[in-house]
């Protein structure tokens, strides 16, 4: 008689990973695989390296189930070994690989363009606003990201980066400062650094 994993809780999921069990991994892979990816697209904005670097995530998840407490939901914690990895990844790289590209965010503002012209200058903001998000230093481009693209709180946030919530707010209020000063700067043609 087969299992059924997924009535289970992800707490009880991660003791049968940490007694053998592989398809109680497996159940939890299905459950966080998109939530992984979209982070981790969203800081490499390249899709097959992105697909790689979720895959080393749950090798990394793997590896370290038998250190999860239930203190946390699972999926912050997910989310942390995720940026953690990214943040590791980033700085081990030669090549320095772009960071998060903020599409959704941007097109949401964007909700009707009636003509070439206000599309043209639409997608031309967008870019721009991607452009300064990936300036920003991995201190504020992560709150960024994790606050607007994947609508986590102060809270969860705080619990990823392993900060206090006064840091994540004082840090998103200098992220927003940076983003509007980089704006105004490259829409003045200016060299924003």
């Amino acid at each position: 008689m087969k299992m059924c994993y997924t009535e289970k809780s992800d707490y009880d999921l991660t003791v049968m990973v940490a007694n053998g069990d592989h398809d109680a991994f497996s159940e939890l892979v299905n459950r966080y695989k998109n939530l992984v990816y979209s982070v981790v697209l969203r800081m490499i904005s390249d899709k097959e390296e992105a697909n790689d670097q979720a895959q080393e995530v749950f090798i990394k998840l793997y590896k370290n189930i038998g250190k999860y407490s239930d203190e946390f939901k699972f999926s912050t914690w997910v989310i942390r070994i995720a940026t953690n990895h990214v943040i590791d990844f980033r700085r081990r790289s030669k090549n320095h690989i772009e960071a998060s590209n903020l599409d959704d965010m941007e097109d949401s503002a964007v909700e009707y363009v009636s003509s070439a012209e206000e599309t043209y200058i639409a997608k031309e903001q967008s870019k721009m606003l991607s452009d300064a998000v990936e300036n920003l230093p991995d201190m504020y481009k992560l709150p960024v990201v994790l606050y607007h693209q994947q609508g986590m709180s102060y809270q969860e946030i705080s619990d990823i980066v392993g900060e206090p919530i006064s840091k994540i707010k004082n840090r998103l209020f200098r992220a927003r400062k940076l983003l509007k000063e980089s704006l105004i700067s490259m829409q003045r043609g200016e060299s924003y650094v």
